[in-house]
């Protein structure tokens, strides 16, 4: 049988070799191309102009890297099988398969309380059945069931392909470039001990380059202030949407979005079908995107019900609500003034108002020492968790938990 094998051209990467055909074939499947209809960084282009890269993307480039690591332990001597090869790849390549529109922006919006990891295992269960089995290994490591434990962990870690792709890549295409770090080098420095991934102690400043990158990235791009904002009002945007169905208005949508609005879908609900219909939600998933979200704002930019008209009208003309984000929690008098405010001037009822004043915590740690630790490899053979060498104080600081707080409402 003719070679399928291709090259793909990635800007952060460069080429990327796809080393098998069922890989391939996976990548041309609708439930991965889906990918290509889901942002990457969700609405943090209004933000960040040139951050309109995809899942799409981000997946590629985090199945180069895993080949890259693999290659590099087989280098060392450490024996990994092609059928392993091929589902670490098929593994990491799937990973975020699971992804709602304008990923983590929706993940508990479109669906009631389901982390996009948990989508991502049915999807690759589904597309299992299509291809007769060739998944189940991949299915193994992705959900940390293999034997070799070190495999999930290039998967799934503090340490992982996902990570190391995606602070390169979202540095690269927002411009950010205090979140561009030196992956190549840590992977190299990868090694085996007790079938985990440890890292030798020469590649010590580049994991605390990466570790620092990590928290710069999250404060200046994932959680910029404008992109909390306008994050929280889609999210604000579709609970209104959800709201007026439930107490019977007509809303135009898209057939896949008006299914989830119109359903509230649980853990227990995702794989099988509704009443009077023969279609499960999985398969409905299947067809969301983006795209679907978008097309439906337009048609809502016009609807009767002010909520959802000003709400999506501001999100397609960039009218985003001013953001603060402080360390301590707003006073609950200044939240009382600013609705008031907020009432007065659009014309709002009390109740409507609550759609327009916004509030919450954000949270972030660049590291988080518990069970899955960066190990260090030291030159004497002992294996030490990066927060206790010696050479590396900021690391303690950034292990700990930050706190702040958010408030948006209308300028």
């Amino acid at each position: 049988m003719q070679s399928k094998k291709k090259i793909i051209n990635d800007p952060v990467h460069g080429f990327i070799s796809l080393p098998s055909e069922l890989i391939l074939e996976v990548i041309n499947h609708p439930v991965f191309q889906r990918l290509r209809r889901i942002k990457q960084l969700g609405l943090t282009e209004l933000v960040y102009p040139g951050a309109s890269h995809t899942r799409f993307h981000h997946a590629l480039g985090a199945m180069h890297l895993m080949s890259i690591a693999l290659d590099t332990l087989r280098n060392k001597g450490h024996a990994i099988s092609e059928q392993e090869y091929e589902g670490a790849l098929l593994a990491i390549l799937l990973h975020d398969v699971g992804h709602s529109p304008f990923s983590h922006a929706l993940e508990h919006s479109i669906l009631d309380n389901i982390r996009h990891e948990k989508v991502s295992l049915w999807l690759m269960q589904y597309l299992n059945q299509l291809f007769g089995n060739q998944l189940q290994t991949a299915i193994e490591i992705f959900s940390n069931q293999y034997p070799r434990r070190f495999l999930h962990q290039l998967v799934s870690s503090q340490l992982d392909m996902d990570r190391l792709d995606y602070l390169q890549r979202d540095s690269y295409f927002s411009g950010v470039v205090e979140g561009n770090i030196g992956a190549d080098r840590m992977i190299r420095m990868l090694e085996l001990r007790n079938d985990e991934i440890v890292v030798e102690e020469k590649a010590l400043y580049s994991i605390e380059s990466f570790l620092n990158a990590r928290r710069l990235m999250y404060w200046q791009v994932y959680m910029h202030k404008t992109a909390v904002a306008v994050e929280q009002m889609l999210i604000t945007l579709i609970r209104r949407a959800k709201h007026l169905l439930q107490y019977g208005y007509s809303l135009p949508a898209t057939p896949a979005l008006s299914f989830f609005l119109e359903n509230t879908i649980g853990i227990d609900d995702f794989l099988v079908a509704p009443p009077n219909s023969q279609t499960t939600a999985l398969e409905h998933f299947i067809q969301l995107d983006d795209y679907d979200i978008w097309g439906s704002i337009k048609l809502w930019a016009t609807h009767p019900d002010k909520v959802l008209a000003l709400l999506s009208n501001r999100l397609l003309k960039r009218q985003l609500f001013k953001a603060r984000i402080e360390n301590d929690k707003y006073d609950l008098a200044e939240i009382n003034q600013i609705r008031l405010q907020t009432q007065q001037n659009l014309g709002l009822s009390p109740e409507e108002t609550k759609y327009f004043v916004l509030y919450g915590a954000l949270t972030n740690a660049a590291y988080l020492a518990g069970s899955q630790k960066i190990n260090i490899l030291k030159k004497n053979g002992d294996i030490i968790d990066i927060v206790q060498a010696a050479d590396l104080p900021n690391v303690k600081a950034m292990s700990k938990v930050v706190k702040k707080y958010y408030l948006c409402y209308p300028k």
